[in-house]
């Protein structure tokens, strides 16, 4: 498959480092010398420097050629472009656009993105998206990853097994035994450094960070196996009241009647503005670094601080200090991977990466067939997928134990009949069911083969 990608920041860097590992026919655009020369050091990807909206550029990139473009530059107007021309001039057959004002996407604009207008065929909103994952998380904030599959009836949950766990040092077969009406599956394992796939002589240690897939009625239960103390929010503060902070707010006010919130926003101008949007929520002007004011905002009775500023060192601090100063607990925005990696260490017990939501987005494009969701999980390093099994595929009819998966692989649920079966080696595959399965990025083609899916775009 050939793919386009107009900018390469951070989320186009991981698109192309993903698509180059599953030998498509990658080119990747920007203006930044500095960012293609680390392209070129690094991935084995063609590259230019030049402005993707250019005509003469995309041609040079091969457009007429194209199976995808996707645009992910700094700048939703170049994206748009990219797009346009892409779609006039070199019939680009799928064009991806990373949008984040908001502007664009109001309801009433609906017809912006339509094909004759500004062709887009799938509008990704960062800002959207990673309201949506706080919005999810809320509900589990002693949870470092949250995710949803199967009509939200199933979770994928990343938890730290803590000291009081009862399964440490418990071969994973016998949780069935143990606790026979929980519906959980332990997928993988993340150890220091190593990541491990699950098998049923795994046991876990006190510090691992696991996935498990559990039903989505299961899940406070399931926290609570790790060791976790889960209490409901009831009170809440936001650092930083940018786009995403005033979503999360506007969302919470239409859906989470109980909760109270308050907004710390550094700006006094946007204190002003997000403060005439906001009907319930109490709009704070000040520093999220400053004690003072975190005190002001009642940060000793919160149950939970998510900060959101667009700043990864200040979003770390703040945290810290709010934990310091008596927050339950609290939830980080961090951009850069770097962070991501210490920042449970430091006193942080969950983090939001905007470019792993962008980037699932995209994958899902990717796969051709029944995919129903990826999501990227472990820095890119695996997969989370939910596939459709099709009546003519070769699962149906197999039990668990007939399936010889890879080492690489570990089914976590089925879903069938709106219900998640509980997995055995007799457990037999239909048709129609629902499978979610974890799987390394090297392995992902081994889905593929599994489901009979194509990861070349129709």
């Amino acid at each position: 498959m050939r793919v386009i990608i107009c900018g390469a920041g951070q989320v186009g860097y991981g698109i192309a480092e993903r698509l180059a590992t599953e030998n498509h026919d990658v080119t990747v655009i920007d203006i930044e010398t500095r960012l293609i020369e680390k392209i070129r050091d690094t991935l084995d990807v063609r590259s230019f420097v030049g402005h993707g909206s250019r005509p003469e550029v995309l041609l040079a990139a091969d457009a007429d050629k194209a199976d995808m473009l996707i645009a992910v530059t700094l700048f939703d107007e170049v994206n748009m472009v990219a797009c346009q021309v892409a779609h006039s001039l070199f019939n680009v057959p799928t064009k991806i656009a990373r949008i984040r004002s908001q502007s664009y996407l109001e309801p009433r604009y609906k017809t912006l993105f339509a094909r004759e207008n500004i062709p887009i065929d799938v509008v990704i909103s960062p800002e959207v998206e990673v309201g949506e994952m706080v919005l999810r998380r809320i509900a589990l904030p002693g949870a470092i990853d949250v995710l949803y599959f199967c009509n939200d009836d199933i979770v994928a949950l990343a938890l730290e097994c803590m000291e009081d766990c009862p399964v440490i040092n418990t071969p994973l077969r016998q949780l069935t035994e143990l606790f026979p009406d929980l519906r959980t599956t332990v997928i993988a394992i993340k150890r220091g450094s190593e990541l491990l796939v699950a098998h049923s002589e795994t046991q876990l240690r006190v510090g691992d960070v696991t996935y498990l897939v559990a039903a989505r009625d299961q899940m406070r239960r399931a926290v609570g196996l790790f060791g976790h103390k889960e209490q409901d929010t009831h009170r809440m503060i936001i650092a930083g009241g940018g786009h995403i902070g005033l979503y999360v707010a506007q969302a919470i006010e239409k859906r989470h009647h109980k909760l109270r919130l308050k907004i710390i926003e550094s700006q006094r101008e946007r204190a002003l503005t997000i403060a005439d949007q906001l009907e319930k929520t109490t709009v704070l002007y000040g520093n999220v670094l400053d004690p003072v004011i975190l005190q002001d905002a009642g940060i000793d009775q919160a149950d939970l601080m998510i900060t959101l500023t667009n700043q990864d060192q200040v979003n770390l601090l703040s945290a810290i200090i709010a934990k310091r100063l008596g927050c339950k607990a609290n939830m980080v925005l961090i951009n850069n991977v770097a962070y991501q990696e210490f920042s449970r260490a430091v006193g942080v017990d969950a983090y939001l990466n905007p470019h792993s939501v962008t980037i699932s987005r995209i994958l899902q494009q990717m796969r051709r067939g029944r995919i129903r969701a990826v999501h990227s999980v472990f820095n890119g390093r695996a997969e989370i997928i939910e596939a459709e099994v099709m009546q003519t595929s070769s699962l149906v009819g197999k039990s668990l134990s007939e399936l010889n998966l890879s080492d690489g692989l570990r089914i976590g649920a089925i879903y069938r009949n709106k219900t998640i079966i509980q997995l055995s080696a007799d457990t037999r595959i239909l048709s129609g069911d629902r499978i979610v399965i974890f799987a390394l990025s090297e392995c992902v083609r081994d889905v593929e083969q599994l489901f009979r899916v194509s990861l070349e775009y129709f």
